[in-house]
Formats: C-alpha cells, sequence, structure tokens
C-alpha cells in the first residue's frame, strides 16, 4: 500500500505533532482495518472558527467538533485511491486530552484513526460502534496507545 497523505495545517498553534507522526497513524488505520490497496486522502488541522463553519454546514449541527470525515465515492466508472478528506480541530483535541486525561499525542493518534475508520465506511451508530471501536483499542495498543475508550 502506497499512502499519499495531503497535510494541510490551517493555523499556527505550537506543539501539533509533526507530518510524519499523522503519517504514521494514519498508516496504522489503514493495515489495522486491512485496506491493502493505495490511498490518497487529506488531513486539515484547523482552528474552532473553520471547524464550527463545516460542522453547521455538513452536520447541522452548532460549534465546533473534534474530527469531520468526508468520505468520497467514486462513481462505478472511476478507478481512484481517493479516499476522502478529514478535518480535526486542535483546540478542542489539545482540549479533550486534559479532560479526559490523555496525552495529547494519544489523542490525536486515535482521531486520525477515527477518522480514517470512516472514510473506510465504519460507523459509530448503535449497530456498529462496538465494531468499529474494538477496532480503534486494537490500531490504538498497536501503536502503543492506551484504550482511548477506559479510564485514564
Amino acid at each position: 500500500m502506497t499512502l499519499e497523505l495531503d497535510l494541510q495545517i490551517a493555523l499556527d498553534l505550537p506543539g501539533l505533532p509533526a507530518e510524519a507522526d499523522f503519517r504514521h497513524w494514519t498508516e496504522a488505520a489503514l493495515a489495522g482495518a486491512g485496506y491493502t490497496r493505495d490511498a490518497e486522502l487529506t488531513l486539515r488541522v484547523v482552528n474552532e472558527a473553520e471547524c464550527a463553519a463545516l460542522n453547521e454546514a455538513y452536520r447541522h449541527k452548532q460549534g465546533p467538533t473534534n474530527v469531520l470525515s468526508f468520505p468520497f465515492v467514486a462513481p462505478p466508472e472511476v478507478e481512484s485511491a481517493l479516499l476522502g478528506d478529514i478535518v480535526i480541530c486542535a483546540p478542542v483535541v489539545l482540549r479533550e486530552a486534559v479532560v479526559q486525561g490523555k496525552t495529547p499525542e494519544a489523542h490525536w493518534a486515535h482521531l486520525v484513526a477515527h477518522g480514517v475508520l470512516h472514510l473506510l465506511g465504519y460507523d459509530h451508530d448503535e449497530t456498529h460502534a462496538e465494531a468499529m471501536e474494538s477496532l480503534e483499542i486494537r490500531i490504538l495498543a498497536g501503536l502503543g496507545y492506551p484504550d482511548p475508550y477506559g479510564d485514564p
């Protein structure tokens, strides 16, 4: 599998993960989900205003959220490695890490994996939440991070 990752950092905030970290977490999530084809995706790190605008426009919910995923579905006659776009709100990630008693690095890794799984069609609705969370736990364990849903 070859990953083409378009990383876009749309804010000036110290302490963000390095591009190599985002790539490593993305590749781990793809591999953990059993994805073996070439993949292309955009991962955009944004401020609260941009995230809130996207959240309202596409999910009809007020305010910023931690991660948004926009899967790309090619028409049947088009062959494409494009999986879609992931948008992560850096200030929300950092706040949540503190509140949840996680390291920022572990929370970033979790949200990247979570976003990638959404691009692959996983969901956390009532029917599929357990399967998606179990996969996230396995992916993060493989990266050396604790269960993101467990006690801190």
